[in-house]
């Protein structure tokens, strides 16, 4: 006796094979069009979004090589003859110094926010203590807490230290601002890293801050430099912190503007005059460093941002 096998069909898969097929490929060539579609629109977007940036940017660079005749006839012209002058003008008005006043401020500040941000991140992530979750939301909330709101006591804390128009004071005021990103954001980084190779290092007899700077901090490189520079371009950008507390206090006092300021300054210089290829070329010049930054470092902040997903 042969045993046939008897299969029964549904009668959906019935209808679907006397139609002349299972079914399936309908199902995978819709999904593949409802991709296709969201491909198209989400670069569509991208498209548009790059348009919106890209072209003021490309209108504001512009600006700075033409006269103030050809600025106001059209915005997007190419400009008849590429005038540089305009860069030099905006620089011995008063760029130069504000650009150096910036950089001295953010050769401190950055480090300095990196360097506590990093500490704090890592024990509030490492070492359970009573206590340690109201610390890190302590912490977060600061990010959330509108600057506005601090201007008026914090004017007057720095006042009482003696630190208005002052490099160091703005430099902890600037550390104190970015420390709630950088604890938020280092602190998930470093809940990622492995365990097993911590402990080993307290097996073999590394102190706690040998395990922090030689072995950990190390690893969290993808990590620190994707919130440092989003430390720089905070700090560099930064305007309302600057022009409330670099302000000359007595007329002997000397000007220490930042680079925000100093672009609203070369405006004030100007007075009735107009020329406004020195207000575009200074907004050039404070432009072009930020972009050189994140263009230089685009790979290792979207690593950065994505490891402590992949991980």
């Amino acid at each position: 006796m042969t045993a046939q096998s008897t299969v029964i069909k549904a009668p959906g898969e019935k209808a679907a094979e006397q139609a002349g097929g299972t079914g399936r490929p309908g199902k995978r060539e819709g999904r593949r069009s409802e991709g296709m579609a969201l491909n198209v629109f989400s670069h569509g977007f991208l498209v548009v979004w790059a348009i919106m940036i890209v072209l003021p940017l490309l209108w504001l660079a512009l600006g700075a090589f033409k006269t103030d005749a050809q600025i106001g006839g059209s915005a997007l012209s190419w400009p008849s003859n590429w005038h540089f002058d305009a860069f030099g003008r905006a620089w011995t008005k008063g760029i130069g110094g504000y650009f150096a006043n910036t950089l001295i401020v953010l050769v401190f500040s950055v480090p300095l926010t990196m360097l506590f941000g990093s500490m704090a991140a890592y024990v509030l992530a490492r070492y359970p203590f009573t206590g340690n979750r109201l610390i890190y939301y302590f912490f977060v909330s600061g990010a959330m807490f509108p600057v506005f709101l601090a201007l008026v006591p914090l004017f007057f804390m720095v006042k009482r230290f003696d630190m208005l128009n002052t490099y160091q004071g703005l430099i902890l005021v600037y550390v104190a601002y970015s420390m709630p990103f950088t604890v938020f954001f280092m602190h998930s980084f470093f809940r990622t890293l492995p365990t097993a190779i911590h402990e080993a290092a307290v097996i073999d007899g590394a102190s706690d801050t040998r395990i922090f700077f030689q072995v950990m901090l190390p690893m969290a490189k993808p990590g620190l430099i994707s919130v440092g520079i989003f430390n720089i371009l905070g700090q560099w950008n930064q305007y309302i912190l600057p022009a409330v507390l670099m302000q000359p206090q007595t007329s002997a006092d000397p000007e220490r503007y930042m680079l925000t300021q100093g672009l609203i300054q070369l405006q004030y210089q100007m007075g009735y005059e107009t020329d406004l290829p020195v207000l575009f070329a200074g907004a050039t010049i404070a432009m072009v460093p930020m972009l050189v930054v994140y263009l230089s470092f685009q790979r290792q902040i979207q690593s950065g941002l994505t490891s402590a997903t992949l991980k």
